[in-house]
């Protein structure tokens, strides 16, 4: 398997920790990319031109984290990252769906914050903040379980991302569960693999 990757991206760690999880990352080729370049390789496995992406040993082009990690998790080996069925399903996807709307608005905060400063992309910043907070504030009234599976490993990607961008925003005075939650989690052999760039 290949993968294109980019070393700071939140959706790429959380496809390498899946992997890791799975004991899969022997298995995969990492490419280094930066999709705003738009490099030919990319282009032609993704017309979208993000990261991650990952092109199977059969040749299929597969992208969006959720995808990804769940074709890793649909290989033999390991424990499923996926619950099969009922009450853990649906809760660890939703882990997962919010755990990645807080990286899409972080993100996407980070972006608009590198351009020049102007009314309409200011109140948009802060929609992502609001959006970021409300989800912060969910999981603190209901921390996530330290079992691996797609939800943890996303939310522990989540508020990797925070710290390694946002650092000088503290999100763990207002959400002191969550804070002991991740500190116990990041200590996961798949988290510590994974941690952003110095």
């Amino acid at each position: 398997m290949k993968l294109f990757y980019s070393a700071a991206s939140p959706f790429v760690r959380k496809v390498m920790a899946c992997a890791i999880a799975r004991d899969l990352d022997a298995l995969i080729e990492r490419v280094p990319t930066d999709p705003w370049s738009s490099p030919a390789d990319l282009l032609a496995a993704n017309p979208l031109m993000k990261v991650p992406c990952l092109v199977t040993d059969d040749g299929l082009a597969l992208f969006d984290s959720p995808v990804i990690c769940e074709y890793l998790d649909a290989q033999e080996g390991q424990f499923p990252l996926f619950p099969r069925a009922g009450g853990p399903r649906w809760l660890a996807l939703r882990h997962q769906a919010m755990a990645d709307g807080i990286m899409d608005a972080a993100v996407a905060r980070r972006q608009d914050g590198l351009r020049p400063a102007e009314p309409a992309r200011t109140a948009i910043m802060a929609r992502h903040k609001t959006a970021i907070d409300q989800t912060l504030a969910l999981l603190e009234a209901d921390p996530p379980h330290q079992a691996l599976d797609i939800g943890s490993i996303a939310i522990g990607c989540a508020l990797g991302y925070l710290d390694f961008r946002f650092g000088h925003e503290p999100w763990r005075p207002a959400c002191p569960q969550l804070a002991a939650w991740y500190a116990a989690f990041a200590q996961h052999r798949c988290m510590v693999a994974t941690a952003p760039p110095g």
